[in-house]
């Protein structure tokens, strides 16, 4: 009775907290207690959102011409912070460098942001991640669910920098030859933290279309991407893993890891010979045969939800972008830097699907039942998502009216699916500005004076 009653002040000490910070163990009181997390989390977005906009508005020798609109501008600083990508203007050419850092500077406090406010929750809960707060199962974490914040917050912090510290070094060993020394130094940092933080951010013109004959830079942004959209909580999870194999305290990943994992390999590999099919005579014709299959192999990773591209999207069969919009819509691990509706939701559904076609009424993955609310939220998620999608395409086609030919259909549902989960991808269709979002303010002017009359 006695061990019984201890459980359930547990799992009461840690509802508790799902709505308010515990901080008692950091020894703070008053308004932060009554902050719960989403508010923290939602306010500092805001928040740094706010002052980058005004840095892109007053800060000197950021741009080469033209200081942006406030529109533009906190467009361009809530893509950034939300490590999107999309641009109303050319990163490579319409900012200096002394512009680039401060875009870079956002990206990176974005997916700090986004990296430790996820990993901190769930940490402070006590439970492996959960659909509620983007997870699985609702089991307490082995050992005290009270932990260092401060501790924690600077292990993300040098796990982030020690991951894009590796990945810039690799990328200016690569592209030390063609950009010089000195000169490969700028670009492989910005590339490697927009990798990482799975921005898609670039300081070249054509994103990475110029490096499609250099497999080993697109095999280094691929592996930046993936880890970035894995999360924090499951690169610990698996690095202790691996640590403790081969001693008696062996650990297992979690189910949620596991999932993860999978989910994130099978749709690694199963779209990787379907974009090689669609694509190997048409947009990598020109290419070797090695070249070919890597630049499938990046396809099928930077959807979700990188933004980088080493294919120009508008020249793509209709086949790859309707898969693209497939991928991005599902995103990447909860947790993580990445977006869309994660892969658990996905991973979810499908063996809910698969379950039912099979007559069971349990869901089941690694042998493991998966609680019946858990697949009912996961349901929930994905239609709410879809929905949003459906309704933003809408009111796209509304703002920006196809032509007559309805050829400009997937464009705009493509835009949408990509600003939604927050990928960076374009199929603007003006060849004079590949790079450029269709939604600058002068063409939503003249579409709503088009649509008005």
């Amino acid at each position: 009775m006695r061990s019984r009653r201890t459980t359930r002040q547990k799992n009461a000490y840690r509802a508790r907290n799902l709505a308010r910070w515990d901080a008692s163990f950091e020894g703070s009181t008053g308004l932060w207690q009554r902050v719960s997390p989403p508010q923290l989390l939602a306010s500092s977005f805001l928040l740094l959102i706010g002052l980058g906009t005004l840095g892109l508005l007053f800060l000197p020798g950021i741009y080469t011409g033209a200081r942006l609109s406030l529109t533009d501008a906190l467009f361009t600083t809530t893509s950034a912070v939300c490590v999107t990508g999309l641009t109303v203007v050319d990163t490579a050419t319409y900012f200096t460098p002394l512009g680039q850092g401060f875009l870079l500077l956002l990206i990176q406090l974005g997916g700090l942001g986004i990296l430790a406010f996820t990993s901190l929750i769930v940490q402070i809960l006590g439970f492996r991640l959960s659909l509620r707060s983007e997870a699985l199962t609702h089991e307490a974490r082995h050992g005290s669910p009270l932990v260092n914040l401060r501790r924690l917050t600077v292990d993300i912090i040098l796990f982030t920098l020690l991951i894009e510290l590796v990945g810039a070094i690799l990328l200016w060993l690569l592209w030390s030859p063609r950009l010089g020394w000195t000169g490969a130094c700028w670009p492989a940092v910005f590339h490697s933290v927009s990798a990482f933080c799975n921005a898609g951010f670039s300081t070249n013109s054509d994103s990475l279309m110029g490096w499609q004959t250099s497999s080993l830079t697109l095999l280094v942004v691929s592996l930046l991407v993936m880890v970035g959209g894995l999360g924090f909580v499951t690169l610990e999870e698996s690095w202790l893993t691996i640590r403790t194999r081969k001693r008696t305290e062996f650990r297992r990943l979690s189910l949620n890891s596991r999932l993860i994992l999978v989910t994130t390999l099978l749709l690694t590999i199963l779209p990787w010979p379907i974009f090689a099919v669609f694509e190997w005579n048409r947009g990598f014709e020109q290419l070797s045969t090695g070249d070919k299959l890597v630049n499938s192999f990046f396809l099928s990773v930077t959807p979700r939800t990188a933004g980088f591209n080493s294919l120009d999207y508008v020249r793509a069969s209709d086949e790859t972008n309707f898969l693209t919009m497939l991928l991005m819509a599902i995103g990447g691990a909860p947790g993580s830097t990445a977006g869309g509706m994660k892969v658990t939701t996905f991973a979810l559904i499908a063996l809910l699907a698969w379950s039912r076609l099979r007559g069971d009424e349990t869901t089941v993955f690694a042998n493991r039942s998966i609680p019946h609310d858990t697949t009912q939220r996961a349901i929930g998620l994905a239609v709410l998502s879809f929905g949003v999608m459906a309704v933003g395409g809408f009111a796209l086609m509304t703002i920006e009216p196809s032509p007559p030919d309805h050829s400009g259909f997937l464009a705009r549902l493509f835009e949408v699916v990509s600003a939604f989960n927050t990928v960076g991808l374009s199929l603007n269709e003006n060849p004079s500005t590949d790079r450029q979002w269709s939604l600058d303010s002068d063409r939503i002017d003249v579409s709503w004076s088009a649509w008005g009359q």
